[in-house]
């Protein structure tokens, strides 16, 4: 009995949401969960293989991706202008690139992402930058402190990026900064200003129950939903398909009328990055397969 009330109450979430989204766009996109649409995340230091740029754009074009989010650590800035140059060559939009704020020393940016920056403007590259913050930075301080500083942060770097043509959004990497709802309100209270929010599956666990309506207050700013196998209880890193969640979430997804990309994660460093997202290519294909999403499956 639980079960069936909990798959009905979610069956009237998905109705409701279709009926906004239909009275608010007039058309859902198509095309939501076609390959073209698929972003690949969380590559570059999640690979056994410790594949070149080259290699790893040659494997992205392989596997049919036509677009690129861009993770690092420090070892990885000096061939990122050459993974740019290799993304440009095999026709791979770099959609984002990682940016983490670890601490608070006093400067809001570390050498390592001002040399980020550097060559993002060298290399006249147009892109978004995907924004986390650890606790660090707002340690010891109250909410409203929290959200304040949050707010003077966010809009520093939104200034920077903009000085390069580039664009901000926020990532869900949990504690307070990677709250949806905390994430909404830093925007609301910016005022907008064109930035986003990315929202991951694999930061999510423990939000499935409330995905709807965490939805429903980011969509106006949601750019990319980057997806995963779910479970409430984890683990946080899984196939898509094996979980018990992921099937209901994409169709609460699409149901809404959300219209951004869609993430493909890698995120395992023991094994080789294109056996990883080929097996989450398939297991999105197979979810696509049950939700009768016969034009997406046909460009698999």
């Amino acid at each position: 009995m639980k079960i069936f009330f909990k798959s009905f109450i979610r069956i009237v979430i998905v109705l409701i949401l279709a009926s906004c989204a239909t009275q608010k766009t007039g058309l859902q996109n198509e095309n939501l969960f076609a390959k073209e649409n698929l972003v690949a995340w969380c590559v570059v230091p999640f690979d056994s293989v410790q594949r070149t740029p080259k290699e790893r754009a040659d494997m992205l074009k392989e596997l049919g991706f036509k677009q690129f989010a861009y993770d690092w650590r420090p070892q990885h800035l000096d061939t990122f202008a050459d993974e740019i140059k290799e993304l440009k060559k095999h026709e791979i939009k770099l959609k984002s690139v990682w940016m983490w704020i670890d601490s608070d020393t006093g400067k809001i940016l570390d050498d390592d992402n001002e040399q980020l920056l550097n060559i993002i403007k060298q290399n006249n590259v147009r892109t978004d930058l995907w924004l986390g913050f650890s606790n660090k930075h707002f340690e010891g301080l109250s909410d409203e402190q929290k959200l304040e500083k949050a707010v003077a942060s966010v809009n520093y770097i939104h200034n920077r990026a903009k000085e390069l043509g580039c664009t901000v959004s926020l990532y869900n990497h949990g504690d307070w900064f990677g709250e949806p709802i905390n994430q909404v309100r830093i925007i609301e209270k910016m005022g907008g200003n064109g930035v986003g929010i990315v929202y991951n599956f694999h930061h999510a666990h423990l939000q499935v129950k409330e995905f709807p309506e965490l939805l429903t207050r980011m969509l106006p700013y949601l750019n990319t939903v980057n997806l995963n196998g779910m479970k409430v209880a984890g683990p946080k890193i899984l196939t898509i398909g094996e979980g018990n969640e992921e099937l209901d979430m994409l169709k609460i997804l699409k149901a809404s009328g959300y219209n951004g990309s869609v993430g493909i994660i890698c995120h395992i460093e023991t094994e080789d990055a294109k056996v990883v997202l080929e097996r989450n290519l398939n297991g999105l294909k197979g979810l696509l397969e049950t939700m009768g999403e016969k034009e997406a499956v046909a460009t698999y």
